[in-house]
């Protein structure tokens, strides 16, 4: 059986004999999935993981003896594999250190109200999708180098960033390399499951040497601050405001990055600065070609430093990057476009 006919090969880490029950039995309603282990706590997880060799993991972050976080780091030095983090606190920064120790994704456990089997359908979607990122594909044509890094004509006023799977931990690269004193406010979505923005953005805030805050709407675009597009709406900007839209989803996300980078190239032409990170499909690739067209520069991660090359070689493909980058060159790059 070749690996695209098995099924998903799942271990499921929590502390609770009932939740880990429920996750049980949601993986094994799944009939491309498969059952091989259950865990509770980190320690257990870890070697478990070592011997099955599963194609992800759930983890529980409270658990005695070993926690989620120590099993995170252990299974990511002994056998690197997808972790998706459940958590009952999604507003709450302490669930984002996982990602920062190496788990993909964030995902918030039922609550007692919850539709078991509407979670249940997310929760199996969810864990095919990350087991399927290890494999990333290097696009046809692209060998030859990164296309040639144009300057900007002008000091960049505004940056504005998108991202999906694995941005939260590129985010926080980025965002704590930046001087308190980055001389351009920053505007980001984030592809995250519903409600974790909040927990998002208190995250980043202990991160880096910037205030990053859930953007309100009309609220004014200052330097040094940083505006998270909120759960369920699109985050867009005039000349020195941003703005909250309930418009359809773009790409099958609202919040879309593609919206943020065009209304960047419309309210800040030359002086727009695009930077778009890890994550799957296509999302932000027209947008940052509009910054582009408008004549800001746009940057773009590369594929050795990404978790999933999807946007980002959209992007490429799309003749929108200027520069492609390692993650810890991006850094450098924003502070020498602002200067």
């Amino acid at each position: 059986m070749s690996p695209a006919d098995r099924p998903v090969r799942v271990l499921v880490a929590d502390d609770s004999e009932l939740f880990r029950q429920l996750l049980s039995a949601v993986v094994r309603a799944g009939r491309d999935l498969e059952l091989v282990a259950v865990a509770s706590d980190g320690e257990r997880a870890a070697d478990l993981a070592r011997r099955h060799r599963p194609d992800v993991i759930t983890m529980d972050l409270n658990m005695p003896a070993t926690d989620g976080y120590a099993g995170i780091a252990r299974i990511m030095a002994e056998t690197p594999t997808p972790i998706l983090v459940l958590t009952a606190g999604p507003t709450e920064a302490a669930g984002f250190r996982a990602l920062s120790l190496g788990a993909l994704d964030i995902m918030e456990k039922p609550r007692g109200e919850a539709d078991l089997e509407t979670y249940g359908q997310a929760l199996r979607a969810r864990l095919r999708l990350l087991a399927g990122v290890r494999v990333i594909r290097h696009p046809r044509g692209l060998r030859g180098g990164p296309p040639s890094g144009r300057r900007a004509a002008v000091p960049a006023e505004l940056v504005v960033v998108g991202a999906s799977l694995g941005g939260p931990r590129a985010l926080a690269t980025i965002l704590s390399r930046l001087p308190a004193s980055f001389p351009a406010p920053v505007a980001v979505v984030q592809h995250i499951a519903d409600g974790f923005t909040e927990g998002l953005a208190s995250w980043l805030s202990q991160e880096a040497h910037l205030e990053v805050a859930e953007a309100v709407d009309g609220e004014p675009l200052r330097p040094g601050r940083v505006l998270l597009a909120p759960t369920g709406r699109h985050l867009v900007v005039s000349r020195g405001a941003a703005h909250l839209v309930d418009d359809p989803p773009v790409d099958t996300f609202r919040p879309s990055v593609t919206p943020l980078f065009a209304s960047a190239a419309r309210a800040y032409g030359p002086r727009a600065c695009g930077v778009l990170l890890t994550g799957m499909g296509r999302d932000g690739a027209e947008g940052l070609k509009a910054i582009q067209a408008a004549g800001g520069v746009t940057l773009v991660q590369d594929e050795a430093s990404s978790v999933v090359f999807g946007m980002p070689r959209a992007a490429i493909e799309l003749g929108a990057a200027d520069r492609v980058l390692p993650l810890d060159d991006i850094p450098r790059a924003l502070a020498e476009l602002t200067r």
